[in-house]
């Protein structure tokens, strides 16, 4: 890495957490300039997340979305797998959550939270993915996965009902058949299976996964974040069915009058030049979203 490169590690773990009995996991932040690592490490249980590590989500992601100088969001497990979803002994606890969480309890407020992230989210998905790990890698932006990954959505092998959440966002990308086909038989499915019936954006050699995926986020941190995140926010309402989506559109008209972004993009385009686009935020503009 280079030297100019700073590399910043938190730990979204107490040792609170730990002496009262909640296990080993934790969620790990990583930051490399624009971009931010939120890796899932508990690789001694496959990355099997404990309900702390589910309750961490939302705060993790609330401090990044403030942060400006973080423009894109990598989402991956320690030690050469993704997920093994949610740690079994806890699982109950885990979906029925606090009497104030919604349905799906815990592992729904932290996919609805990363769901929600209004940055650019890559899943960054080697080995296997499946349950609540897959909930979270469906509720990223964009999945790229190893070519030996595995993806499975198993709770038919566990007689639990998968969260609505994760039912819905299934089908919006795969489809009804093989949103059944998936949940019904709780399979595990290879990774170019995967990637042909929708559930991922590509797929790499296991060697190259860490370069590709760099390269991506870099890509999307180097675009202007003002349409990154308009275009995000509105494909999301469209695939949702909102009836709001009219409002929406309109906010983000009038908001390229409030944006820098369009006159650096056609200067720097007419100039031949790389743009250094200067928005950072909606709260730096004159609305609010």
């Amino acid at each position: 890495m280079k030297a100019e490169v700073l590399r910043h590690i938190d730990a979204v773990n107490t040792p609170s957490a730990r002496e009262q009995g909640q296990g080993p996991g934790r969620l790990r932040i990583e930051r490399e300039g624009p971009i931010a690592r939120l890796v899932i490490d508990n690789p001694g249980r496959r990355n099997a997340l404990s309900r702390h590590m589910w309750q961490s989500f939302a705060p993790a992601l609330a401090g990044l979305e403030r942060d400006p100088d973080i423009k894109v969001l990598i989402v991956q497990g320690a030690g050469g797998t993704f997920s093994a979803g949610a740690d079994i002994r806890e699982v109950e606890a885990i979906l029925r959550g606090d009497s104030e969480t919604s349905e799906g309890g815990d592992l729904t407020v932290a996919e609805e939270a990363l769901a929600g992230f209004r940055k650019p989210t890559i899943a960054a998905i080697d080995g296997h993915c499946v349950g609540g790990g897959w909930e979270l890698a469906g509720a990223c932006d964009l999945r790229v996965a190893t070519e030996d990954a595995m993806i499975g959505i198993t709770p038919a092998r566990l007689g639990i009902v998968y969260p609505f959440s994760g039912i819905a966002r299934l089908v919006r990308l795969v489809g009804p058949a093989t949103a059944k086909r998936l949940l019904l038989t709780g399979d595990l499915i290879t990774a170019p299976e995967a990637q042909r019936a929708g559930l991922l954006s590509a797929t790499v050699p296991r060697a190259t996964l860490r370069h590709e995926v760099d390269g991506l986020a870099h890509r999307l941190a180097d675009g202007s974040q003002f349409s990154a995140w308009a275009h995000k926010s509105l494909i999301d309402e469209i695939a949702a069915g909102s009836h709001g989506l009219a409002e929406l559109s309109s906010y983000w008209q009038r908001e390229m009058a409030h944006s820098p972004d369009a006159a650096i993009g056609v200067s720097a385009f007419l100039a031949k030049e790389r743009p250094a686009f200067a928005w950072r935020g909606p709260w730096s503009s004159a609305a609010q979203i």
